[in-house]
């Protein structure tokens, strides 16, 4: 019995520090977004966040949709052709994209590119005692390092998912015109009548959590790290994981959220 106890001890023990870490999580997030309403606000960090989670961002936000959406179309077209199903390819790719791959996809490009680049940054700043020296300089390293670029992403992220969206229905258009032998016009005609505005909301919206999920795990790792190489280290593995899981996690929410029936 005492070696059973042993086990469901260090298992409530691990459960109760979950707990309290998502609480902080929670709290770090409400904090940085009580901090984006409230002067003073730091024009320049949000302009540099937005060139390096939006713009920077797009050339593997576009390399992985293009692929993503060929690729789709060429399974679709063979999986379909075994019913002699192969006309809804224009169907399927469009929603696919839209609805999941685009903004999973994309969410995860930021959370490898933008969450690790964050965290690895403030993680540096602490180490180096920068954030210490923006406190004596009466400057509150929430304000000035995290509400940028939580703001950052949720104006950022959906416009790239979106643009996935977009670039991703042309690389399957583009397989299916000049590979598998579809019409261009039926191609994108059956695409925009098949699409409902509710597909691209939900692709937005998604976008939009995601972003903040991204940008507040990386400010979050960042700012909890321990000293030295390794804490640095350390902070940017737990961020990518922990934000990769949550983006995969939220987007079942999500989904169950538009469109349970």
């Amino acid at each position: 019995m005492s070696l059973i106890a042993h086990l469901l001890a260090g298992i409530g023990r691990r459960v109760l520090a979950a707990l309290a870490t998502i609480g902080r999580v929670v709290l770090f997030a409400a904090r940085a977004f009580s901090h984006m309403v409230r002067p003073p606000f730091y024009g320049r960090e949000l302009l540099n966040a937005l060139l390096h989670i939006g713009w920077l961002s797009l050339p593997v936000v576009g390399m992985t949709a293009i692929f993503t959406g060929a690729a789709l179309a060429l399974q679709i077209y063979a999986g379909g052709s075994r019913f002699d199903a192969q006309a809804v390819v224009p169907q399927i790719v469009a929603l696919g994209i839209v609805r999941e791959l685009g903004p999973v996809l994309v969410g995860l490009m930021i959370a490898a590119r933008v969450t690790s680049s964050i965290a690895a940054e403030i993680a540096t700043m602490k180490v180096t005692e920068q954030i210490d020296a923006l406190t004596t300089l009466s400057t509150h390293p929430m304000k000035y390092l995290v509400a940028p670029r939580v703001l950052a992403a949720l104006i950022c992220v959906p416009v790239l998912v979106g643009l996935g969206d977009i670039i991703g229905i042309l690389g399957g258009y583009t397989v299916a015109v000049n590979n598998l032998d579809f019409n261009g016009a039926v191609y994108i005609r059956n695409t925009v009548d098949f699409l409902e505005p509710l597909d691209v909301i939900s692709s937005l919206v998604k976008g939009a959590v995601f972003g903040v999920i991204a940008a507040t795990m990386g400010c979050y790792a960042g700012m909890q790290s321990g000293r030295g190489a390794q804490g640095v280290g350390r902070a940017t593995k737990s961020s990518v994981e922990a934000a990769s899981v949550l983006i995969l996690a939220a987007n079942v929410a999500l989904t169950g959220a538009f469109f349970s029936l």
